[in-house]
């Protein structure tokens, strides 16, 4: 009896020094004193919870060294808390739970900006326009844009009671609304530009975006389909396997899509495409300095394979790939553990000095000339495509054809930033909505034949006025154009959705355009005639 009682504390004092030893062995061969400093760090939170002035909150304390840890490495290693993990959850998994509209606020007031198709709000007509003063009979009025989604979304199957106001119609209009699970779409919009080329503009790469990309590619293929633009700019990335499956559908199969490396031999990785059928379909990606990581694996992969044009402005230079791994408290890291290269082993990881992106030289070429043919950045290393033609890495996907968009006037920028576009017009739209869906059959007829008026300039630069911004005759003039038509693309996006919106939009956008006029070099390119 006295032996086991011995052997008890023996056999734990051996796992002990065991335990010690192998974390001593890790740390040699590793090069770094990781239990040396694990204990350092413990005795620093120790000695602060012990002596600082006032009581410390220790997780607080943790995450904050866990951030600074993190931002040592680079700028894409980071630490996401358990609340943030949620939201960045439901935007790359394609869902949440809630009751289904866009909205923004206006003048202290809830106002649906588009209520999401095949929602519970779109189903109970819930209207674009729509103010919500009352949520669960409590007023929801100068309620904060971060509060709002709390008070809305909430389990599958319960319920919430809304009170709006709607323009013409008289007293409250009350509506219990039962959540549901709620697409968040990453394809939108897609429509037939003309009777042969298809726009389609993706605006991340969530979980959902191969299946949604195919599906819209085979609608407009039935609707006649011949030629395509892939609209990926402000496409900030996400899950790596998306886009390889995008590019996949328009690279012959078994050629390399994009290959990663690392110091962890698990970690290296190449994608060779699956093949699709759209191979022979000629093809031009728009492009800007939003279009990073995922983004630039599809343009790069195809400006790689001179298998079609990218137009626009030079990308982010994002070529670090991130893993992320959950902590016990529901937290978690995403942290750097490998480099992605295009097919002709391009790096286009921007350089980044302690944790913060370097400035980059953009080539001053601008519209008419292939940037590749006779026009190089000498500070960026040159590859060759198979056809001989010259990209660079280094910093991002530098486009075939640079097209720069104008730059707003401190007038426009103003306007913007008190969302008068959206007040000007939600209160246009109330007015005239009956009118304006009996009078155009569709976004196309609006697009080509409605006009922003006169007066209904002169009406806008009132409500400006009232709203402390002083009118500046030069810089209304030379923005113009972009006022009418944020006017005009947001009337279309409350009758027709997101693509009435963004047919008007493209109408007067320079770098689509010049992509509209360039198809026949795309398809010289890529031998397709």
């Amino acid at each position: 009896m006295n032996k086991r009682k011995y052997l008890v504390p023996i056999f734990l004092m051996l796992i002990s020094i065991g335990v010690l030893i192998g974390m001593k062995v890790n740390t040699a061969t590793s090069g770094d004193n990781i239990f040396e400093n694990v204990k350092k760090f413990n005795e620093a939170l120790t000695l602060v919870q012990k002596n600082y002035v006032e009581d410390v909150n220790t997780d607080k304390l943790t995450e904050a060294a866990i951030r600074g840890m993190l931002g040592e490495l680079d700028p894409h290693s980071v630490y996401i808390t358990a609340d943030q993990l949620k939201k960045v959850n439901e935007d790359f998994q394609g869902s949440f739970e809630g009751i289904g509209v866009e909205f923004d606020i206006i003048n202290d007031t809830i106002t649906i900006v588009t209520p999401i198709s095949g929602g519970p709000s779109e189903a109970l007509g819930i209207q674009a326009g729509d103010k919500i003063v009352k949520i669960d009979d409590v007023s929801a009025i100068k309620m904060t844009r971060e509060d709002v989604p709390k008070k809305l979304r909430g389990t599958k199957g319960t319920k919430v009671h809304v009170s709006i106001v709607r323009a013409g119609t008289p007293g409250l209009l009350e509506f219990d609304i039962i959540r549901d699970k709620i697409p968040l779409y990453s394809v939108d919009p897609f429509f037939m530009v003309n009777e042969n080329v298809g726009y389609i503009r993706v605006t991340r790469f969530s979980a959902t975006t191969y299946d949604e990309f195919s599906k819209a590619l085979e609608t407009m293929k039935g609707q006649g389909m011949t030629k395509l633009v892939l609209d990926l700019r402000n496409n900030p990335g996400g899950y790596l396997d998306q886009a390889f499956k995008m590019a996949s559908m328009f690279i012959d199969r078994g050629k390399k899509i994009v290959y990663t490396k690392s110091r962890i031999p698990a970690y290296n990785e190449e994608y060779l495409s699956e093949g699709g059928e759209y191979t022979k379909m000629p093809l031009i990606v728009l492009v800007n300095d939003g279009s990073a990581s995922a983004s630039e694996i599809v343009s790069g992969a195809i400006q790689d394979w001179d298998r079609g044009l990218i137009i626009g402005e030079n990308t982010f230079g994002k070529g670090l790939v991130q893993r992320q791994y959950d902590l016990s408290d529901g937290s978690a890291m995403r942290v750097t553990t490998s480099r992605y290269y295009t097919p002709t082993g391009r790096l286009i990881q921007k350089p980044y000095i302690g944790g913060k992106y370097e400035t980059m030289l953009n080539a001053e070429l601008n519209g008419e000339d292939p940037v590749h043919k006779d026009k190089t950045d000498t500070t960026r290393p040159v590859f060759k495509t198979p056809d001989g033609r010259t990209v660079l890495g280094g910093g991002g996907v530098t486009p075939d054809y640079i097209v720069r968009l104008d730059t707003l006037t401190e007038y426009s920028v103003q306007l913007r930033r008190l969302n008068l576009f959206l007040e000007y017009t939600n209160t246009y739209y109330d007015a005239n909505k009956d009118r304006l869906k009996s009078q155009y059959s569709g976004y196309v007829q609006f697009r080509d034949d409605f006009r922003v008026s006169e007066d209904m300039l002169r009406d806008f630069q009132s409500l400006a006025t009232t709203k402390g911004i002083t009118f500046n005759d030069e810089q209304w003039n030379r923005d113009l154009e972009f006022i009418t038509t944020s006017i005009k693309s947001i009337l279309a996006r409350d009758i027709w959705g997101n693509a009435g919106s963004m047919a008007v939009f493209l109408a007067t956008d320079t770098q689509f355009n010049r992509a509209m006029e360039l198809f026949p070099e795309a398809e010289k390119l890529a031998h397709l005639k």
